[in-house]
């Protein structure tokens, strides 16, 4: 059986990590290894910070309605509750976009879910 030499699939191999490495400093972006070692860690962040992400968002969507609860004479938690059993099924991101560009229809939610939370404490 005659040899098989890899020489282009190789080149093919390096040239494809070298291309995703482009942009990084120094050895990093030159040397297969170093190339190599880097995507690996960079993909690892990715994965971490996607979901850190999320919670940021999370965090931040939760602290605009506390404030806007805040202003009109509410607590957050007993704003989510009175929401809660007002059957009104908003999540937090469209919440925070109504107490910031809508406060009058914010305004009716939290009127709707103190009314929500009052039945509930009479049951």
């Amino acid at each position: 059986m005659t040899r098989v030499r890899k020489g282009a699939a190789r080149n093919r191999s390096r040239r494809r990590l070298l291309r995703k490495a482009r942009g990084y400093q120094g050895t990093r972006s030159r040397h297969r290894q170093q190339a190599k070692i880097t995507l690996t860690r960079a993909g690892q962040f990715a994965y971490r910070d996607r979901r850190a992400r999320r919670r940021d968002f999370r965090r931040l969507w939760i602290t605009r309605i506390t404030a806007a609860c805040r202003m009109r004479g509410t607590r957050y938690s007993r704003f989510i509750y009175g929401l809660q059993r007002g059957g009104i099924l908003l999540n937090r991101k469209m919440l925070s976009q109504l107490a910031i560009e809508d406060p009058k229809a914010f305004d009716q939610l939290v009127e709707i879910a103190q009314k929500a939370e009052a039945a509930a404490a009479k049951a």
